[in-house]
């Protein structure tokens, strides 16, 4: 009889199966459907299912037992252990009805569920032609599993392969989008923000949003001493302030400070550099704060779950020790001046912070010749330039120029830095770069501030150089025929109107073209007569020196412009930018 009602039985749970899945995005709330479904179909006490995930270190298991509260509960196991990891590695479903004596069998892992396993039914589940996870039922209320509930369970498993992958994508996405948004609510406010203790709270809080953690902190590195410290922390109540002062290579916190890679614990018992400061602590997740390659200080979060972070919170929460590395330093240059030293010493602490933002080095990529420069006057100003690996054989490449002289000036200019490099994380889309920049230092400087910059990124496997200009200086393209173009298209300066659009333009570069980005430095420079070196001569020389290295060409402008001016000049900064396609 059973075979008889069996196909009835089978279509009315696809059709089921189909309305539930159907019915939400939400991953556990689909989960628990799954769970229930799969318990129902073959008449067994509880069900469980394992996604794979490549980013973990466990297996992450979801269980209910359906014979008491139904409530879904989650356990971390060691990867390939059990019938779970036998079915993941072979991908072939299995009936065991002698769980007792079949060696595949955890014990282990059944005592901490808390259910007596007597039988289970195991099946992989396939989705786009990938192993993504396992169903599996337990314990057959009418005695056995059967062949017969393996073709239920095997009917059922492609629709729920289709509906788990769709709602972890669903789930990806909208945990990618709510990062975004929280990396560019706490940009704002950090862009709005001087106070060293109001910035890190900030981060702290917002992390929270998205990272669970029951304590934390963000230290700070002492090169000169050798030690770490607390500069602000949560969660370390019981502990002295001697506690959390650490010596270089102590405790997690210490090592990454040594090593300046981040660290993952899934269970810090095994770990060990691990120290005991906040009880209940079983997992950790620490990552450097670096500033110029430099290790200046470390972010740390505690939970009291086991593998409670993965590469998607490393990811994120390296982005917000970035913001936290500009933070502290640009505090740090405003504690420094509310210390009332003198305007000089203010100024070379300014200047100094200024040029760690610019390059050292040439830009090397395959078939280009690049060099970028900043001379400086000797004042602290605004120009700014910069080579940002993107993706192989993809740069960004910047040049910008804030408007203002001294330190408010050189903060303008870190904030548009800071708020730039976070958005090329974010973003591929350079008018949406630009647009996002635009609105954040609308929100954050003074009417009369602005930026004019231009941003572009050469792809150098294509030969093209995409860019916006944002009300700079026109950069020029000279041509291998001798033609000059000017990159005039972007938008409107940047800090003015927040509802500025940007559009981008691409230009294909062939062999011997050169590009020249320049900042107002270069052509803004007068001779005794009060003539101005000008946009034209800058052309001129550049196609007088067009067949020599771009460092060549760079350098014979800058001596024609210095050859140019007055003696009583008074010179901005030289910035400028050569692109040179060499083969």
């Amino acid at each position: 009889m059973k075979e008889q009602n069996q196909p009835t039985k089978i279509e009315k749970l696809l059709l089921e199966a189909a309305r539930m899945f159907n019915s939400t995005l939400e991953y556990e709330e689909l989960v628990e459907m799954v769970l229930k479904l799969a318990s129902t179909a073959v008449n067994s006490e509880a069900a469980l299912l394992f996604r794979v995930d490549h980013n973990r270190s466990d297996m992450k298991i979801r269980f209910m037992n359906c014979m008491t509260d139904c409530k879904m509960n989650i356990f971390h196991w060691e990867p390939g252990q059990g019938v779970v990891g036998w079915v993941t590695q072979y991908k072939e479903p299995v009936i065991i009805n002698d769980a007792a004596n079949d060696p595949r069998v955890d014990d282990r892992f059944w005592e901490s569920t808390g259910l007596e396993l007597k039988s289970l039914i195991s099946i992989p589940l396939i989705g786009r032609g990938q192993m993504i996870g396992v169903i599996e039922a337990m314990n057959n209320v009418d005695g056995e599993f059967d062949e017969t509930d393996m073709d239920v369970l095997i009917g059922l498993a492609n629709q729920i392969a289709i509906a788990i992958d769709n709602a972890n994508l669903y789930r990806q996405a909208k945990r990618e989008a709510f990062r975004k948004d929280l990396l560019y609510e706490i940009g704002k406010k950090l862009s709005s923000s001087l106070s060293l203790n109001e910035v890190l709270k900030e981060i702290m809080d917002s992390l929270k949003q998205a990272v669970d953690f029951s304590s934390g902190g963000i230290f700070i590195v002492d090169c000169e001493k050798h030690e770490v410290d607390s500069i602000y922390a949560v969660g370390y109540e019981e502990c002295t302030e001697s506690d959390i002062h650490l010596k270089y290579g102590q405790g997690l916190v210490g090592h990454v400070a040594t090593t300046g890679e981040p660290i993952i614990a899934g269970d810090v018992t095994k770990d060990k550099h691990y120290i005991d400061l906040h009880c209940g602590t079983k997992s950790e997740m620490v990552v450097p704060i670096k500033l110029d390659g430099r290790v200046i200080g470390v972010f740390n979060v505690e939970s009291d779950r086991l593998n409670a972070y993965d590469q998607d919170d490393l990811v994120l929460m390296t982005t917000f020790a970035s913001q936290a590395a500009i933070s502290i330093e640009r505090a740090r240059v405003h504690d420094r001046l509310l210390a009332g030293e003198k305007l000089q010493e203010q100024l070379n602490i300014a200047r100094e912070i200024q040029q760690t933002f610019l390059p050292k080095d040439d830009l090397v990529i395959a078939g280009y010749d690049i060099t970028g420069e900043n001379v400086s006057s000797g004042e602290v100003g605004g120009d700014y330039f910069d080579f940002i690996r993107i993706v192989e054989k993809q740069v960004g490449i910047a040049i910008a120029d804030v408007s203002g002289k001294g330190i408010p000036a050189s903060l303008l200019m870190a904030s548009f830095r800071a708020s730039l490099i976070a958005e090329i994380r974010n973003n591929y889309s350079i008018r949406t770069i630009c647009q996002k920049v635009n609105a954040l230092l609308c929100e954050s400087v003074k009417p009369g501030n602005f930026v004019t910059c231009v941003y572009g990124v050469l792809d150098a496997k294509n030969h093209v150089l995409t860019f916006a200009n944002c009300g700079h200086n026109l950069p020029v393209l000279l041509r291998s025929s001798g033609e000059v173009v000017y990159l005039r298209e972007g938008g409107p300066i940047m800090g003015v109107s927040a509802d500025a659009t940007y559009e981008e333009r691409p230009i294909y570069l062939e062999v011997g073209d050169v590009v020249a980005l320049y900042t107002d430095g270069v052509v803004e420079v007068f001779d005794d007569n009060g003539k101005e070196y000008g946009l034209d001569r800058l052309i001129e020389t550049l196609r007088n020196n067009r067949d020599r290295s771009s460092n060549d060409i760079k350098q014979a402008i800058y001596d024609d412009v210095h050859g140019f001016a007055s003696k009583d000049h008074m010179f901005d900064d030289f910035t400028m930018v050569v692109v040179k396609r060499a083969e």
